[in-house]
């Protein structure tokens, strides 16, 4: 686990905040990509996340690019944390980092919701796939992210990325993701148009819901953000219906229809409900989902191969990515259609 050399990061936060003193730094468990702290400062709470040490793949923890969505959208009806500062000199904590208010709620990462009411569990579902419809609301010029990304073939652009990131890693190669580096490009449904601030990660995991009321008060880990289609958001939020608890805490095999959970399709039929328009949800979507994540997880291996992953849980979550690939695979064959499809 990384750690946090506080002397220098209290010298800073003194200059940040001089009626403050006294620092404590509590690790987050759980987080594979940017290390994460709580952080207090005498009675100030805040949150504190950074780049992981060692090498990193280029443009990998963008924690910069975290800080600056984090704020553009800070007067939107997205719910976001309150950021405060960036900082890029590594001198401090040994890499770039950034601070935010901290939260008061729930960040579940287990998909079946254990201990909570089957009403609940609906509803945390349905507000999830409505806050997803606003962000993909939000026109990034008018709010400081016309130049967040490149607008226009988002799908050759992230497949071209994802496949030079997977091609780079130093780990062995998967069947199944060399058949995906040839079948997305040949199968990518023509260009819409349509651009949205694209979240990259969109899950349970990454919502942070109120205390007792089932809705997401805060969407969190922006790292993987840019100018994008909405549907490749979509596409991914949609993996717990398809994959297994072992998959990264997915439903598939348990009792989730009994436990109030929305079926997959109830879920797709709330984000188009509330969704600006758009195209139509494809196998493809939930291919390339199911792709960019086992990328994820390949790099993931890699840095558990170097020893200097974000948690001790990595080398277990390294398999993933064949895994994921297997179920890219599944969907393509399955052609999976949602309510969304015409």
């Amino acid at each position: 686990m990384t750690t946090l050399d506080l002397a220098p990061l209290e010298t800073w936060l003194a200059a940040k905040l001089p009626d403050q003193s006294g620092l404590t730094a509590e690790p987050i468990s759980g987080g594979q990509s940017n290390p994460t702290w709580f952080v207090t400062w005498g009675t100030r709470e805040l949150v504190l996340r950074k780049k992981p040490d060692g090498p990193i793949l280029k443009g990998a923890h963008a924690v910069e690019r975290e800080f600056r969505v984090l704020h553009a959208l800070a007067e939107t009806d997205v719910p976001v944390p309150n950021a405060l500062w960036l900082e890029e000199d590594p001198s401090i904590v040994g890499t770039p980092f950034y601070l935010m208010d901290r939260l008061d709620g729930r960040v579940i990462s287990d998909c079946t919701l254990p201990d909570i009411s089957p009403e609940h569990r609906r509803e945390m579902y349905l507000d999830m796939a409505r806050t997803m419809a606003r962000m993909h609301a939000v026109r990034p010029d008018q709010v400081g992210l016309g130049d967040y990304g490149r607008p226009g073939n988002y799908f050759e652009r992230q497949i071209n990325r994802w496949t030079r990131q997977y091609q780079d890693s130093t780990g062995p190669r998967i069947a199944e993701l060399d058949m995906l580096v040839e079948w997305l490009p040949a199968n990518m449904p023509e260009d819409d148009g349509a651009i949205s601030i694209a979240h990259g990660d969109f899950r349970l995991g990454n919502m942070m819901f109120h205390p007792t009321e089932p809705r997401v008060i805060a969407v969190l880990d922006w790292e993987l953000s840019t100018l994008g289609q909405p549907l490749a958001d979509l596409g991914f939020c949609i993996m717990p219906w398809l994959t297994t608890p072992e998959e990264y805490g997915g439903i598939l095999g348990t009792d989730w229809e009994d436990g109030g959970i929305p079926t997959m399709d109830e879920f797709v039929a709330e984000y188009f409900a509330h969704a600006i328009p758009t195209a139509a949800l494809k196998p493809f979507h939930v291919a390339f989902a199911f792709f960019r994540f086992a990328v994820i997880f390949v790099g993931i291996a890699d840095r558990a191969r170097a020893g200097n992953a974000a948690s001790a849980e990595a080398a277990r979550l390294a398999p993933l990515a064949e895994r994921f690939a297997i179920r890219a695979q599944q969907a393509i064959e399955r052609g999976n259609a949602s309510p969304g499809d015409s």
